[in-house]
């Protein structure tokens, strides 16, 4: 029988959908899966004088994605107290990262709040202050999961560094959890995903692998589940920085959660193991969200031979089992896009590739240049993805490639945008944007 797959977490979020098509509740939208909803006339070309409504520079450093309730947007990001050349090698020293990184002293997590209208930060929230931080990678930041819209409450994420939640009417911290401790070698990089009243946050580290769900309202750990599956020897080969998907499948909500090495499905009120399924040993460091279309999950084996997997889940007695593997244009770090028959990736190094998303065939693929980090969205009727170069694409859906626009801006581009109404929210290293239609 056919798996029944509908999205769980935007109704578990925001209860409606007219009230999701004014909201932006969690990275990708409130479907997760990177579809605006409700929104039209959106801007198509822009620059640093077209199309602008507002342009806000942010402070401190961020990679984490804008969400936004009726009133604000609201980001995460990190001010750090950078260490000196004498500072450097004891805190290097104590790190187990091996790439290239960055070293700060301090770092003082904080969320922001900016009006949606006028683009003025309402609200600038000091959440904690870590000492002597583990160091970061250069293409990381101190706050680079994104935070998620509750029930009146804005949750922040920031790895082993800790969580924290904002009541989003007063701007006042309601709690705090340091609890969840890990290795990430790299730094943080999962962003959690809401479910009901628990937060579910993956721990993939180079030391320990374990996923957990904190209680909303109170922030205490309501269940932790060790990851099962056999991993590398290798350290570094164990950590992953992957974001769970919640979806009904079968007539029951299952956490969908990628980590190195294996994809695992959990039960999202007690956190127990419902199937696992072994991708092979080229698969760490995951990063891109998982999405899911007719009866599939598709997903990214990310770092050292990255393949876009489709996935038919557990359940019910049947297992899991990989449909089809596709090479050909495979991300590290973008997650996935599905519109229609069709599944959108593009590369760390800057190829937009159009599968099948039924047999996984290549339909085209298209050098759009830079390197990316950053997500595409659907919006509009058109896909939105940006590069660390500040460049924005815009391409039409479709089984023949049509490239519409070229967008620069100043800065680098982690995040992904926002889309809601009128007008597209996109952050950069620098400042957060609100873009759309200006009458001349």
């Amino acid at each position: 029988m056919r798996t029944s797959m509908i999205l769980a977490s935007a109704a578990a979020i925001m209860g409606t959908a007219s009230a999701a098509a004014e909201v932006w509740p969690q990275w990708r939208g409130p479907d997760g899966q990177g579809h605006a909803v409700a929104v039209q006339d959106l801007p198509i070309t822009w620059s640093e004088t077209e199309h602008v409504a507002w342009k806000t520079p942010l402070p401190g450093r961020g990679w984490s994605s804008p969400v936004l309730d009726d009133r604000h947007v609201w980001l995460t990001t990190a001010v750090e107290i950078v260490a000196d050349e004498a500072e450097k090698p004891a805190l290097l020293a104590a790190s187990t990262n091996s790439q290239p990184v960055e070293v700060a002293r301090a770092v003082t997590m904080r969320a922001l709040a900016v009006d949606r209208d006028t683009g003025r930060i309402v609200h600038d929230v000091e959440l904690f202050t870590v000492e002597k931080p583990q160091p970061i990678h250069k293409l990381n930041s101190y706050a680079s999961p994104s935070p998620v819209l509750s029930g009146g409450k804005l949750l922040c994420h920031f790895g082993d560094y800790g969580t924290a939640c904002v009541d989003t009417s007063s701007a006042v911290v309601v709690w705090v959890n340091r609890d969840l401790r890990l290795d990430h070698m790299n730094g943080p990089g999962s962003t959690p995903a809401v479910w009901h009243d628990k937060l579910v946050i993956p721990c993939d580290g180079s030391d320990v692998q374990y996923i957990a769900a904190l209680d909303t309202g109170t922030g205490k750990v309501a269940w932790k589940t060790p990851r099962s599956g056999t991993l590398n020897d290798n350290p570094d080969l164990k950590k992953a920085y992957g974001t769970p998907l919640v979806l009904a499948l079968d007539g029951r909500d299952v956490v969908v959660a990628p980590g190195a090495d294996w994809v695992y499905g959990y039960d999202p009120a007690t956190g127990a193991e419902l199937w696992r399924l072994s991708y092979g040993t080229l698969g760490f460091s995951i990063v891109p969200r998982p999405v899911a279309a007719h009866g599939l999950v598709y997903m990214s084996t990310s770092f050292t031979k990255p393949e876009v997997l489709a996935v038919r889940p557990g359940g019910n007695g049947r297992e899991p089992e990989i449909v089809w593997r596709q090479p050909r244009g495979a991300p590290s770090m973008p997650s996935p896009l599905v519109v229609g028959d069709e599944l959108y990736v593009a590369s760390d190094k800057g190829v937009a590739t159009c599968l099948d998303a039924k047999t996984g065939a290549v339909v085209w693929s298209e050098r759009l240049g830079g390197n990316f980090s950053s997500s595409p969205l659907l919006a509009d009727g058109r896909i939105y993805v940006g590069n660390r170069d500040g460049a924005t694409f815009v391409f039409t859906p479709g089984r023949t490639f049509e490239l519409l626009a070229t967008n620069q801006l100043d800065g680098q581009i982690f995040a992904t945008p926002a889309a809601v109404g009128r007008a597209i929210y996109l952050r950069t290293d620098e400042a957060l944007y609100r873009l759309e239609q200006r009458k001349p």
